[in-house]
């Protein structure tokens, strides 16, 4: 299930706030606003931060890997012939009862199949324990989730923003973000990770914020 971006965020410095700690979404704007000209001029242009979220579950990691690298609606009509075929839920024994072939039938490549049933796999033995996350530091959370086949930094970030809803994380692998951020800055080349850290330094605590930012300003017409 997806809500929306809500009033507050949940977390600034990698791990959990309670809830009078929060900042506000107000808040967050405002300061990288004031600190970075360009991101503020994206912000006016591109309106209200509507950033997506989903339930940080198993069924939602499963559904980043099947969208790696495929166009939504693709990755889309797949994920549903999953669910479809383990009987309307994603966990752990229901990806585990499905055979490759069957997986391979919904239309999954022999590599995704195996790095979701490595998670299953990992989630059903306690190596990946998802009721922990919230819990834990974003560090923590990436050096969990990577030890699982398939799952890189990327698809970690991914988890972190959309998931678990932490607002400083700054996908360095996401083209997208790249490609704004090209755009953005007036460079000719796309940025590797440390020109986008530092052009990015300024945007800490919300990179998260700012990052959707750079997606969305993507699609808006200049």
């Amino acid at each position: 299930m997806k809500t929306a971006a809500k009033k507050q965020l949940s977390a600034t410095n990698g791990s959990p706030l309670s809830t009078d700690q929060e900042p506000s979404y107000d808040q967050a704007l405002a300061h990288l606003r004031s600190a970075d000209p360009v991101l503020g001029a994206i912000i006016q242009r591109v309106g209200a931060y509507a950033m997506q979220y989903h339930e940080p579950t198993f069924r939602a990691l499963v559904r980043s890997i099947v969208f790696q690298q495929l166009h939504g609606k693709a990755a889309r009509t797949i994920f549903d012939r999953l669910v479809d075929k383990a009987g309307g839920e994603i966990t752990p024994d229901s990806i585990l009862k499905l055979r490759p072939t069957q997986m391979r039938a919904v239309g999954l490549s022999r590599q995704k199949l195996t790095y979701i049933r490595d998670l299953a796999r990992k989630t059903r033995d306690g190596v990946v324990e998802f009721e922990r996350f919230p819990q834990m530091k974003d560090e923590e959370i990436i050096a969990e989730l990577t030890q699982v086949k398939g799952i890189g930094q990327w698809t970690a970030h991914m988890f972190l923003m959309f998931a678990l809803r932490r607002p400083d994380i700054l996908p360095t692998g996401d083209y997208g973000v790249r490609a704004a951020m090209r755009n953005a800055y007036g460079m000719k080349v796309m940025p590797k990770p440390r020109t986008m850290e530092r052009l990015a330094k300024s945007w800490h605590p919300y990179c998260s914020i700012a990052s959707w930012y750079m997606w969305r300003s993507l699609d808006v017409v200049i």
